[in-house]
């Protein structure tokens, strides 16, 4: 890679798992990369680190979402590493993980859990569509989850979050589209990343996992940034309004 850049892309939640792999794949494409963070420096800087090691171009910027003036802080600092370059992908990645079953959440930690999965990306994309590119190059990918197709009583109100974000990107969709910018979600399933490893060395639990999974086995981060990068690529340009599986085939139904 010569070091060039044709596109920029906003990354949000960027500083580990899916994120990481989604800023290091969009670059290695030759996009500069915003690579926001919410509290985890060390780990936009290793994003970074890592980007530019390979030939790319990135910038790291922080806030904290859920919270007031997070988007003014967030696009404070997106449009400063712009420098009056427009935004051709958003990709709305981070999120709150889930906060428990019925019973168990909180109103706090249910509010929490909508105000970083739902209103942030919401307002995010407001904030995003005078910076993002018409005739065809722009991209909205928000990461949705397949807890939104399976009944886990345990992640009711996260899969709640996920099925507003997976309604706003097809309405979305149809806003945009005269002016060429493609909305989409991509709906990851169970996915080991160096942060959830310890969950998945739970005895018996990863090979349940697999056992429902018809590519039989756990996915990667890279599993879902390759999806990402192709959604966000000209090579979809006819695709919008969808949410893509990328999840190996997890519950599809009984494997014989």
């Amino acid at each position: 890679m010569d070091g060039t850049t044709s596109r920029t892309a906003l990354v949000t939640g960027a500083s580990r798992g899916i994120g990481q792999a989604i800023a290091a794949r969009l670059a290695a494409e030759g996009t500069l990369v915003i690579v926001h963070f919410g509290k985890d420096a060390s780990g936009a800087a290793a994003t970074v680190e890592a980007i530019e090691r390979a030939g790319g171009t990135a910038h790291a910027v922080q806030a904290e979402l859920g919270v007031d003036g997070d988007v003014d802080t967030l696009f404070a600092g997106v449009e400063a590493a712009l420098a009056g370059r427009p935004l051709d992908i958003l990709v709305n990645n981070a999120a709150a993980p889930p906060a428990g079953p019925l019973g168990v959440t909180t109103r706090a930690e249910f509010e929490h859990l909508f105000a970083v999965n739902v209103r942030a990306p919401y307002f995010i994309i407001e904030r995003a569509l005078p910076l993002l590119r018409n005739s065809g190059g722009g991209r909205i990918i928000t990461i949705s989850s397949v807890a939104t197709r399976m009944a886990n009583p345990a992640q009711t109100s996260f899969a709640m979050t996920k099925a507003a974000v997976e309604t706003m990107s097809r309405t979305l969709a149809t806003q945009l589209g005269p002016r060429g910018i493609t909305v989409n979600a991509v709906a990851p399933g169970a996915t080991r990343t160096p942060t959830n490893g310890a969950v998945f060395d739970v005895p018996g639990l990863a090979e349940q996992i697999t056992g429902m999974t018809a590519l039989d086995r756990l996915g990667g981060p890279d599993d879902v940034a390759e999806v990402v990068t192709f959604l966000a690529s000209d090579a979809a340009r006819w695709i919008t309004g969808q949410v893509v599986d990328a999840s190996g085939g997890l519950f599809l139904g009984p494997r014989v």
